[in-house]
């Protein structure tokens, strides 16, 4: 379910307002809760200034052909990645056909989330699969998606490299889901330094 409230009343003007924020960062990431035209708007100011972009596709909506070339970045579930490509995806081969075709469609790196079976990591000279990482039992995954695109942020704004970042992120989302709730479910870099380090 979602209930976007105050976030649908995000307008392109609000973004133009704020484009300074978004030209200042290092790493730029949008979803689909604000309207499409909006992300669009931020997504080409980021791009204008050679920002880093991570769209996450989400909630699964059809989405205008000119946004993927403004992404370095997409995230999709498996959901997600079907209604954007048409694909179902139920294997790591689906993942990599759904990617492909998003890679097609302009997109720079394509990184299709897995839930336990971790996330594949996809662009034009290599397609990596990575593991999740296990911090436990599992009590709420309603954060992950989240938690995971924070991660894969953080780890490309410190200078990681994406297969490196994509398994910080997995390490993130993989602790995320031994907690209840959304925001109140995110690690501390701490946290996910020592699962790593034991993983």
């Amino acid at each position: 379910i979602v209930s976007p409230g105050a976030a649908m009343l995000i307008s392109p003007a609000d973004i133009e307002s704020h484009a300074n924020l978004i030209r200042s960062a290092g790493v730029f990431v949008t979803q689909l809760e604000q309207p499409i035209d909006s992300a669009l708007k931020a997504l080409e100011i980021a791009r204008e200034a050679r920002v880093t972009t991570i769209l996450n596709p989400a909630p699964a909506a059809s989405l205008p052909d000119r946004i993927y070339k403004l992404c370095d970045y997409v995230t999709p579930n498996e959901t997600e990645a079907e209604e954007l490509t048409g694909i179902k995806v139920a294997s790591i081969d689906d993942a990599r056909r759904a990617a492909e075709s998003l890679l097609e469609k302009g997109v720079g790196a394509v990184i299709v989330t897995l839930g336990e079976k971790g996330a594949l990591l996809h662009t034009k000279d290599r397609s990596d699969h990575v593991g999740a990482v296990n911090a436990g039992p599992v009590v709420e995954t309603t954060g992950a998606g989240d938690a995971f695109n924070g991660g894969l942020a953080a780890a490309l704004a410190k200078g990681v490299q994406p297969l490196e970042a994509v398994r910080f992120a997995c390490a993130v989302a993989g602790i995320s889901v031994t907690r209840p709730g959304t925001a109140p479910s995110m690690p501390t870099l701490d946290e996910v330094e020592a699962l790593l380090a034991g993983a």
